[in-house]
């Protein structure tokens, strides 16, 4: 089927005929997100308020439409992308924005779902307030929800979840409604906290078109330290030793695995490296921060103090310490650098703080057997379990093969989820990229409730994704 003539000007009078794009040209620029998979739509449609969505949505069932809302094309997980040039639209959320009103008092803000992360923390930053999702991307906040997304600083703050105070939500209903859920209050218990379950469900309950989101003083004091380790397993040794002494004053600790560090290095120019190329086999990059009443130099000093014993011990080999970004700048530029060291084989991963180190070394062992051709290049957020298990599979191994990057990826998810009961999608959420890995690894009884909770709740299917089982 493809879109109708009738439906089309359904569209054009909701939104505009400007803001129904339609030629191939127009359409391309919202085909592909962050990892580069590309989708087909038979239009891209883009309301600017509640209300045009709601009317969108109507229109599209009745034309017998699947609608698949988009936001900045910053996920993973394929969940922003249509399908199809048959029968699927995107909704892009990009003009779903208008005033971005900060309660500084309150310590929030109401935002449209169109919105950028940096742009509500410019507005943010005027009060000396941040949104504390922290990202190597620039998503909209809408995006943000669906998705749930974490981040660098989850260690101190959480994930998107739990910084959602409330949400506009229009429903995927013969008759959609603009629900209100939630509120602008810190404590309420007044009712079923919907606005939880709607983040994570990667845009297949309904449409976010604006969000109430807790905001967080804007640390005025940090300082970044990289630890070189000779020992990858004392990481976490090291991590029970710096929340004992510095709370809730740590705000991130990330660990990066000696070849992702060495990609970074080698293929990022900008990159200073900061061992002068002693590269060591294992490297944590951890982050203190505070508020004006918490001075750096203290944070300096408490640092080396709590370092100290161990060097003595042998547990650090080396460190530089910073208050500016340059650090962070090692840290951020290591999916660039694996890039353009290969084709790159990804999995978002998570497990119990305690098992990351040991699970290395594991899946290591099992990679060799079933795809030697790749290099584990792993980095990621091991201060909250989060590990980014990416592989690289480099020119000099000869044609990348996909069958062995299917085989690494089926032994990685396997080991993460039945042996270490862990996530095989720690942060990117949910999307045609890994619905097959979701289909096997949640339990049949729990794909079957979710089921039932996404025709409740969206009776008329929208998104890419079905969370229950297969029909």
């Amino acid at each position: 089927m493809t879109l109708s003539s009738d439906a089309r000007i359904a569209l054009e009078t909701i939104v505009g005929e400007a803001n129904v794009l339609s030629t191939e040209t127009d359409i391309d620029a919202y085909a592909e997100d962050g990892r580069g998979t590309r989708g087909a739509a038979a239009c891209v449609v883009r309301p600017a308020s509640a209300g045009e969505v709601r009317q969108v949505l109507e229109a599209a069932h009745a034309h017998r439409v699947t609608v698949i809302a988009q936001g900045a094309r910053t996920g993973l997980a394929a969940a922003g992308l249509a399908a199809s040039a048959e029968d699927q639209i995107v909704l892009s959320l990009e003009r779903l924005k208008g005033e971005i009103a900060i309660d500084p008092v309150n310590r929030s803000a109401r935002v449209g779902a169109g919105v950028l992360l940096s742009e509500l923390n410019a507005a943010a930053e005027e009060h000396g307030l941040f949104f504390p999702i922290d990202l190597g991307a620039d998503p909209s906040i809408g995006g943000m929800v669906a998705a749930n997304t974490g981040g660098a600083r989850l260690l101190r703050y959480g994930d998107v979840r739990q910084n959602l105070m409330g949400l506009e939500l229009v429903t995927s209903e013969d008759a959609p409604r603009i629900l209100s859920l939630g509120s602008e209050l810190w404590k309420n218990n007044s009712a079923l906290a919907l606005q939880d379950l709607v983040a994570g469900s990667s845009g297949t309950l309904g449409v976010v078109t604006g969000a109430t989101l807790a905001l967080s003083p804007k640390p005025v004091n940090t300082v970044t330290a990289l630890l070189a380790l000779p020992h990858p397993e004392a990481a976490l040794d090291v991590l029970a030793r710096m929340e004992s002494a510095f709370g809730t004053l740590l705000t991130a600790f990330e660990g990066i695995s000696k070849p992702a560090l060495t990609a970074a290095i080698t293929h990022v120019s900008s990159l200073r490296d900061p061992f002068a190329g002693e590269i060591p086999g294992y490297c944590v990059l951890l982050e203190l921060s505070g508020g004006a009443a918490i001075e750096a130099e203290w944070l300096e000093e408490k640092l080396a103090e709590t370092l100290e014993p161990l060097f003595e011990d042998g547990t650090i080999a080396d460190t530089r310490i910073d208050r500016g970004t340059a650090l962070w700048a090692v840290r951020h530029a290591v999916p660039e650098g694996l890039r353009k060291s290969g084709k790159v084989v990804a999995c978002d991963i998570a497990m119990k703080r305690g098992d990351v180190m040991r699970f290395r070394t594991d899946i290591a062992a099992r990679l060799a057997k079933v795809a030697p051709q790749l290099e584990l290049c792993d980095f990621g957020h091991i201060g909250d379990g989060g590990l980014h298990c990416n592989s690289v599979w480099p020119e000099s191994a000869g044609a990348f093969d996909p069958a062995i990057a299917d085989a690494a990826r089926e032994t990685i998810f396997a080991a993460v989820v039945e042996d270490y009961h862990g996530s095989f999608s720690a942060e990117h959420g949910v999307g045609p990229a890994n619905a097959d890995w979701y289909a096997r690894f949640i339990p049949e009884d729990v794909r079957a409730l979710s089921g039932q909770i996404q025709d409740l709740i969206a009776p008329r299917p929208m998104g890419r994704v079905r969370f229950g089982p297969t029909r």
